[in-house]
């Protein structure tokens, strides 16, 4: 980071473990540990983080922004399997074992990433077990999210396809108002058509459908309200 110190280096790695609900039960010492070994990084917006096939020997936190975790079908197309947030992390798999990435993680805007040696985090786990135990709980909730996407794309319903994709947004990045659910949207048009297997023409062309329906409203391309959700739901 440029004009920083070392005094701010630390205070930046302090403040990224206490976002991380897998340190959430460690002990003081522990938490000094892992704040000192951390490396922080700053990434531009559309900056690639890691490629497919790159060694999976750290993780990966984000500390500020978010990335997309991504791999390319046999069509040469995008197809976005997760997207992190603040205080979410990517590479944990290496935790457990070296290996090499199978997808890639690219910045959705300006974004500060903390790094952990898996060498320097083997130790750590040694001394706090139960940092294994929750890793083993966000991997479970991968798996899950992974099989309703896989669900969600194997139907012909675009409809349906669509209202999955924005009540995983309403989940992850919508706040409650009277005016409804208002979710500050993660993606552009193209990548949300890319999520869900479609066009960016049929993407547009169903939400400004919907919109029509009163079931949401766009606001401008970044963000968008959820009105009916219990339509949404019932598809």
């Amino acid at each position: 980071m440029s004009h920083c110190g070392k005094d701010c280096l630390k205070c930046t790695g302090k403040h990224c473990v206490s976002k991380v609900y897998i340190f959430s039960t460690i002990q003081p010492e522990a938490f000094e540990k892992i704040s000192n070994i951390i490396i922080t990084r700053k990434y531009k917006k559309g900056q690639v983080i890691f490629f497919e096939g790159d060694v999976e020997d750290k993780l990966y936190i984000v500390n500020k922004g978010k990335i997309k975790i991504y791999k390319y079908n046999r069509e040469g197309r995008e197809q976005i399997l997760y997207i992190l947030s603040e205080g979410e992390f990517i590479g944990d798999m290496s935790l457990l074992k070296k290996g090499k990435f199978q997808f890639n993680a690219e910045a959705l805007e300006d974004t500060l990433i903390c790094t952990i040696a898996k060498d320097d985090f083997d130790e750590i786990v040694t001394k706090n077990p139960e940092i294994t135990l929750r890793i083993l709980e966000i991997l479970h909730d991968r798996l899950v999210n992974l099989e309703n996407l896989i669900q969600s794309l194997g139907t012909k319903d675009v409809e349906v396809r669509i209202a999955s994709m924005l009540q995983g947004f309403a989940k992850d990045f919508g706040v409650e108002t009277e005016e409804g659910i208002v979710i500050s949207l993660p993606l552009n048009r193209e990548e949300m058509a890319n999520f869900v297997g479609v066009t960016r023409e049929t993407m547009s062309r169903k939400l400004t459908s919907l919109q029509d329906e009163n079931i949401i409203e766009l606001i401008g391309t970044k963000k968008l309200i959820i009105k009916d959700k219990n339509y949404l739901q019932d598809i």
